[in-house]
């Protein structure tokens, strides 16, 4: 099969042959039909995920068809058109039994653990724990993007923010996961503050129905307290909600001191230690406003079928944040290039 082929960190991919996957014991080879782009996969290509190992061929939310079933495989044959979260559970640890299979102790990730979906085919682990079958109305491009950012910023919001309808939500980077977030909750009935530094990125949130889309270089100096000073203002005291959907320190600082008092904080965006030292994180906001500060990766496959069924009606439109399509060929570049500019919306690749 033709894949994308990271040969070195920090170098953009490059397509080769490579030997066609074959379906494990209880797996499945799902053929890739469409596959996006995601900023996670530029972390992997410039070597901040120590799961990695070269060479290696990244990629990681996806849509397909069944090309090969495994052993052990019931209810699944070749041609279903399926999907799959960017947590491959084991289906038997403690956090699987607990329905947990996001944070799943022995999880696979594809693209990142194993090789990914920047290719003509992938292998799907225990599929009867990971497999989602799509809906007839809902079409590849869209599924994918839904098995890393939309459904991150479904969970996020709904599960683990708890949102309700008439809250303020602020929504920190307007990327894939960001502008997700801002669809999810203008749906749900949530009033939503959009802050980037990007004013495609800003000017495709406010389509989406953000009320107040915020430039943060227009914020004083830019600095988070700045930033948190002027959600606070829009919010009419500050957002009940907020998600740091990019993953930086300053991100992180402007979503939580734009709170109003016993708010919540949604970290979405990878935010790894620099040198071996963690981010700092203004705690003295946390404790003086009894604020939450929590954590959200990914969502389970046996909990798509309620985002799935949004879509399928027409509530909720991923296809919407898709602004371009890119060959096998253009992906690797695509991606090197995502650590100077992000692209506005979502770029999906069709190999």
């Amino acid at each position: 099969m033709r894949a994308v082929v990271m040969d070195e960190f920090a170098v953009a991919p490059r397509v080769r042959e490579v030997p066609d996957p074959v379906p494990p014991d209880g797996g499945v080879v799902v053929r890739v039909e469409a596959t996006g782009l995601c900023r996670s996969d530029w972390h992997a290509l410039v070597g901040h995920d120590p799961d990695v190992v070269l060479p290696h061929v990244p990629g990681h939310e996806f849509a397909g068809t069944v090309e090969a079933v495994g052993a052990g495989v019931d209810g699944v044959h070749p041609g279903m058109r399926v999907t799959a979260p960017f947590v491959q559970a084991c289906g038997t640890c403690e956090q699987c039994r607990r329905g947990e299979q996001q944070v799943c102790a022995r999880q696979v990730q594809p693209g990142f653990t194993t090789w990914g979906t920047f290719a003509q085919f992938v292998i799907v682990e225990r599929a009867a724990v990971n497999l989602v079958p799509l809906p007839e109305r809902v079409d590849v491009v869209s599924a994918a993007v839904l098995g890393c950012r939309f459904a991150t910023a479904f969970r996020a919001l709904t599960a683990v923010g708890r949102m309700r309808p008439g809250e303020w939500v602020a929504v920190h980077g307007c990327g894939g996961v960001g502008l997700s977030a801002v669809m999810i909750a203008v749906a749900a009935g949530a009033r939503v503050v959009a802050v980037d530094v990007a004013q495609g990125a800003l000017a495709l949130a406010e389509a989406l129905g953000a009320q107040v889309p915020l430039d943060a270089r227009q914020c004083g100096d830019g600095a988070p307290a700045a930033i948190a000073v002027a959600v606070r203002e829009a919010t009419g005291g500050g957002a009940h909600l907020s998600v740091d959907a990019l993953g930086s320190p300053g991100t992180c600082a402007a979503s939580i001191g734009g709170l109003r008092p016993r708010g919540r904080h949604v970290q979405v965006g990878l935010l790894p230690p620099v040198n071996g030292e963690f981010p700092p994180v203004p705690m003295h906001l946390v404790v003086a406003g009894e604020l939450e500060v929590l954590g959200s990766h990914g969502m389970a496959a046996h909990a798509y079928p309620e985002l799935l069924g949004l879509v399928a009606t027409g509530r909720l439109r991923p296809e919407r944040l898709v602004t371009g399509t890119l060959t096998l060929d253009d992906a690797g570049p695509a991606l090197a290039a995502m650590g100077e500019s992000a692209p506005t919306g979502v770029s999906v690749v069709i190999p």
